[in-house]
């Protein structure tokens, strides 16, 4: 199905296990460590971390956001790396017959460490050395093994074609297995749709071994993983994707309005909201908002970034953002004609599209916390002035702006789970981060996010008030697993959160859910759960 093309992937042969770390040994007997490792042994996985040095070392590689390396986090008793599809079948098939609780790792970028912690026993499944690209220009189509990074994706098919993308996320290192698994939104967007819109077959393996293709899986299991949410149906394997049609050249520019005051700031966001989702499809424009720092941008309160992608010429780019957003004075300079991979990089801030394929490139050291909305109306003047007013208060805090529209309101809303179409006109994302040194003071920044959150909230008038799974939050609800009362009452629980990243599409995955996981082997704090017991007898009625 894939072959092995040259792209360069960790090469980490961890044999048989020696030595027991700490963190290993400290699993009940019914967490048999030595009975996992020879279990993948004996079926011929021997890619795992054995000792101390090799897990810790590991485990922390690819973890995004600092946070979860605290000590209060638990710790995968082992950390697996298969190189097939039947060794990952292999692997699954072990944890379960161990009972114990599987991690799936992409790219290791859940905003709630989702890939990489767990309540109980857990063993991490990390699928990096799955990163294999096929592209079949004669179909348009690709094959993406599901540890590819979004990155690699955009590298290997830019040198297939100069004519050719995928609509897909903006950082090179998020991975695509989780990515796609709960939609994937990005510059090609407005345009093509989500990355899960262009999906056309996938490879899951389910809780026993099995590998499904899209036929195997039913069309209700491959409804459900284009959308949502990874770690909840299965394994992907691999997705085979869409391969979307773009420009040899295509226009980008990233630009930044320093030593803004607050009323400057105001206007021309609020400007932003009539401009940024009602650009044509083949426009995307997003503004990131920081309150500046004194040290370089004296005279003002506020830097706005301005992030702009044009499937077209300079020249065209450049004469649209004249007349409709003339506000930003965006000099001719600042507009780049380039290569799609070329723009990707760019927005990025890559030095080189090179760099597109380093899935270890680290962005920020920083801890993090975000929360987001999608709002169907613009937020008004006041709304954006208190936003701008709590943002002088914090400087570790930042609110970004992407527009919604063009091809992503032509697509139903019971197309996939993704259920955030038609009249809804941007994706708003607060953010706050700190450097780790400054830890111990993370409960004042997630205060202050709260308060932001609960702010804006006031403004929103959509019920409910709706979030996307990929930029998963604890804070909306989550199950404990452990406990046998919320266990039995899973389905209204995970309602709460649920309806939230997929109103009324919730229904459908708790049935799909059902179909291809019953025993509920997949599973995480937010996860989608099936039926049960007398419940399943009901399911018709869901």
């Amino acid at each position: 199905m894939i072959n092995k093309i040259s792209i360069t992937t960790l090469s980490l042969i961890l044999f048989t296990l020696e030595i027991i770390s700490p963190t290993l040994a400290s699993h009940d007997d019914h967490h048999n460590i030595e009975a996992l490792l020879s279990c993948l042994s004996s079926n011929s996985v021997h890619n795992f971390t054995s000792t101390p040095n090799d897990h810790h070392r590991l485990l922390n590689l690819v973890i995004q956001n600092p946070i979860f390396t605290r000590p209060a986090f638990n710790k995968p008793a082992t950390i697996v790396l298969p190189q097939s599809k039947e060794q990952l079948a292999t692997t699954i098939s072990c944890c379960t017959h161990g009972s114990w609780t599987i991690r799936l790792r992409s790219g290791g970028h859940s905003y709630e460490g989702l890939s990489q912690t767990a309540q109980t026993p857990f063993v991490i499944i990390d699928l990096m050395n799955l990163n294999r690209v096929e592209i079949d220009l004669g179909s348009e189509t690709a094959w993406v093994e599901s540890g590819a990074t979004l990155g690699e994706v955009y590298y290997v098919i830019s040198q297939a074609s100069n004519e050719h993308g995928f609509p897909a996320g903006y950082c090179p290192t998020v991975g695509s297995g989780g990515h796609i698994s709960g939609g994937g939104f990005g510059m090609l967007s407005r345009k093509y749709g989500l990355a899960s819109d262009n999906v056309v077959d996938a490879m899951l393996i389910d809780s026993t071994g099995r590998i499904l293709d899209r036929g195997l899986m039913g069309e209700d299991v491959f409804w459900a993983i284009r959308g949502g949410g990874g770690g909840t149906f299965g394994a992907i394997y691999a997705w085979k994707i869409k391969l979307v049609k773009v420009p040899k050249r295509v226009t980008v520019f990233r630009f930044f309005k320093r030593n803004m005051d607050i009323e400057a700031s105001t206007n021309l966001l609020h400007k932003w909201q009539s401009v940024g989702p009602t650009l044509e499809d083949n426009f995307s424009l997003l503004t990131a908002l920081f309150k500046a720092d004194e040290n370089i941008d004296i005279g003002g309160s506020f830097l706005l970034e301005f992030h702009g992608f044009y499937l077209g010429p300079k020249s065209e780019a450049i004469s649209r953002i004249d007349q409709v957003y003339s506000d930003l004075k965006i000099p001719t300079d600042e507009y780049l004609e380039v290569s799609l991979i070329e723009s990707l990089a760019h927005i990025a801030g890559l030095d080189s599209v090179a760099q597109m394929k380093d899935r270890f490139l680290k962005y920020d050291d920083r801890g993090f916390k975000a929360k987001i909305d999608l709002p169907k109306s613009p937020l008004p003047l006041k709304a954006i002035t208190g936003v701008l007013e709590r943002l002088l208060k914090e400087p570790r805090g930042f609110v970004v702006f992407n527009g919604l529209n063009g091809m992503m309101s032509k697509i139903s809303s019971g197309a996939s789970p993704f259920p955030h179409r038609k009249g809804t006109l941007m994706m708003v994302e607060y953010i706050v981060a700190w450097n780790m040194d400054e830890d111990m003071e993370s409960d004042k920044f997630l205060s202050w996010l709260n308060e932001l959150y609960e702010y804006v909230g006031q403004f929103i008038d959509d019920k409910p008030r709706v979030s996307y799974v990929n930029h998963v939050d604890f804070d909306l609800g989550e199950i404990d697993w452990r406990n046998e009362s919320s266990a039995s009452n899973a389905i209204e629980i995970s309602r709460i959160w649920g309806e939230k990243y997929f109103l009324s599409n919730y229904d459908r995955l708790v049935r799909a859910k059902t179909e291809i996981d019953p025993n509920n082997v997949f599973q995480h704090p937010q996860s989608i759960p099936p039926l049960t017991g007398l419940m399943e007898n009901s399911i018709d009625e869901l």
